[in-house]
């Protein structure tokens, strides 16, 4: 990686403000457990491991002989899932049992519009090839390209700007990342069609797709699961007043 490079350097950035927001997020209840920062250090380490196994998955092959490519590349599809797997991992070893995911819900769409603003900078993840419009981008070579870049780093800001609200109001308090990761998962797959990836042999689908319908999978199925346990809390709550 060169550390020289806008995409990296704004990379560095975005986990430099990630744990800036884990901190000002968690607060006083982090001095007080330090299982916080483990599960925040734990989420990072995840997430990085992820980015690389999926893109090995998805389209390591198609690199096999660019080592480069096969050394830098990465997906944010398998960081959501690296990472998350990584923070209930965590929570399970150490013992932890709060939620965890509203501030997971700023920090994950803050980091990855600084990522994705990079991408951009340095012209890769670049969209399939398309007429020319007036919201067509045009790569190196001249050649008009579906804005995929622009449009993630739109969904990004467009759910950053919702979790901000729902964290005032107390709206879907404790699901509001599950709620990221369905509405991600649903948007990287329609997103997938207009994107220069590799596809699964002579479909129009690439493996990403299918790594975005696990996401969506596992949002739902964590989000109900949540949405129990909270209503189970609340009826106990009553029960014993």
């Amino acid at each position: 990686m060169n550390l020289g490079s806008a995409y990296s350097v704004l990379m560095i950035t975005g986990i430099v403000l990630g744990a800036w927001l884990w901190g000002r997020i968690t607060g006083q209840q982090r001095r007080r457990d330090p299982r916080l920062t483990v599960i925040y250090i734990s989420a990072l380490i995840g997430a990085i491991i992820g980015t690389k196994l999926a893109f090995l998955l998805a389209e390591g092959w198609h690199y096999r002989d660019n080592w480069l490519a096969l050394l830098t590349g990465r997906s944010i599809t398998g960081g959501l899932l690296g990472g998350y797997a990584a923070v209930e991992f965590a929570k399970r070893r150490t013992g932890f049992s709060r939620a965890t995911g509203d501030a997971f819900a700023l920090i994950v769409p803050a980091g990855l519009m600084l990522g994705r603003i990079g991408c951009w900078i340095e012209g890769c993840c670049q969209g399939a090839l398309c007429a020319e419009h007036w919201w067509s981008l045009n790569d190196s070579a001249g050649a008009s390209r579906w804005p995929v870049v622009p449009l993630e780093i739109g969904f990004n800001a467009t759910f950053l700007a919702w979790a901000l609200a729902a964290r005032r109001i107390g709206w879907a308090r404790g699901n509001q990342f599950h709620i990221y990761l369905i509405a991600y998962g649903v948007f990287r797959f329609v997103e997938e069609f207009a994107r220069d990836t590799a596809r699964i042999g002579q479909t129009p689908f690439s493996a990403y797709q299918v790594i975005a319908l696990a996401i969506v999978a596992f949002g739902v199925e964590r989000y109900l699961q949540r949405a129990e346990e909270m209503r189970a809390a609340g009826a106990q709550a009553v029960s014993a007043r």
